[in-house]
């Protein structure tokens, strides 16, 4: 387990990261989010012992990251968002090299990287210069040497970068089951692998914590009220009219003609039950549903909705009263990341 608390990071009088708290557990794989200069990178790098943090604790099944670095960085596997590959080293010769700094086993050593390369797939490169591979292949490299020493923690910064399609597949495939042995963070732009991999997600913006929750949680969480999409036969304003006389909707919107007499309808409720009453009603007067189904905000609209709010909040359901964007931080390092 690795537990952030208040944890604080200035650059000078500017701060990067403002006291921020979240957990990663057990065999977790934990989402971390945030837009560009939100501080993602720099709470990674103090997590790995990389960058020192101003105030606050980092630990690591158990062990202190400042105080205990030697104990802590044994128990991590890091990949930065760019690889830290020597250009010159092929690529067994690299994973040995770091094996060694990691202090793995001499007698160990050729077993683990073996493993680490069958894992990635590169054991076809393993006599290639790096600085002949491709960038996906520099990518998988650099996966590999966190998979070294066995690490419990694996922190994974934009691990798919570079990588075509099937490969991310198959780094998403690795990543669910590494989850077996390792608890892993994994910070990436690209949502629909966060959506695919993360059990939970963490999201920062401008260094603060937005939400934590589960994707599931956070999609539910967001939006007030009940979304129902309607496709229903019937005249358009006679729906329409039959919607707004029911207590308990309040709003029909994105009315779109799908062909003669057919609509689609986008109508917010204040709780489920509402449904019954919306569908007895056009039973009664003719109108015929075609389809039905609940609506909810997708893990992209989430992130928007939270990281356009610049304001801390304790709880999601603060945000939801919030409706305004924030005015823009004349911070100029707000928008850089650290």
């Amino acid at each position: 387990m690795v537990e952030i608390k208040n944890l604080t990071k200035y650059y000078g009088k500017n701060p990067a990261v403002r006291g921020i708290d979240f957990e990663i557990r057990d065999n977790e794989i934990l989402g971390f989010l945030g837009p560009n200069g939100a501080g993602k990178s720099t709470t990674m790098n103090i997590i790995a012992g990389y960058l020192p943090s101003t105030g606050g604790t980092v630990t690591v099944n158990g062990f202190d990251i400042t105080e205990q670095a030697a104990e802590a960085k044994k128990c991590i596997g890091y990949l930065p968002e760019i690889p830290p590959v020597y250009p010159d080293m092929r690529v067994e010769e690299y994973l040995n090299f770091v094996a060694g700094i990691k202090g793995v086993k001499r007698d160990d050593r050729k077993a683990q990287v073996e493993s680490a390369m069958d894992r990635l797939r590169i054991t076809d490169m393993r006599r290639r210069l790096i600085r002949n591979l491709s960038k996906g292949y520099k990518q998988r490299v650099g996966f590999a040497q966190a998979l070294l020493g066995n690490p419990k923690i694996l922190i994974l910064d934009e691990p798919t970068v570079g990588l075509d399609p099937s490969q991310v597949i198959e780094v998403r495939n690795l990543i669910l089951d590494l989850k077996k042995d390792h608890s892993i963070i994994f910070s990436s732009h690209i949502l629909a692998e966060v959506s695919a991999v993360c059990e939970r997600v963490v999201i920062i913006n401008k260094g603060e914590i937005m939400a934590i929750d589960t994707i599931e949680n956070l999609e539910k969480s967001m939006v007030a009220n009940t979304l129902l999409n309607l496709k229903v036969e019937g005249n358009k304003d006679k729906v329409v009219r039959l919607l707004k006389d029911i207590r308990g909707v309040t709003n029909v919107s994105d009315i779109t003609y799908v062909s003669t007499n057919l609509y689609t309808y986008k109508v917010e409720i204040t709780d489920e039950d509402v449904r019954k009453e919306i569908l007895t009603s056009f039973i009664n007067n003719d109108c015929n549903v075609v389809e039905v189904s609940m609506a909810k905000l997708s893990l992209e609209q989430v992130f928007l909705k939270l990281t356009a709010q610049g304001k801390k909040r304790t709880s999601l359901q603060d945000l939801l009263s919030e409706d305004t964007a924030a005015p823009a931080s004349d911070n100029p390092y707000d928008n850089e990341e650290a």
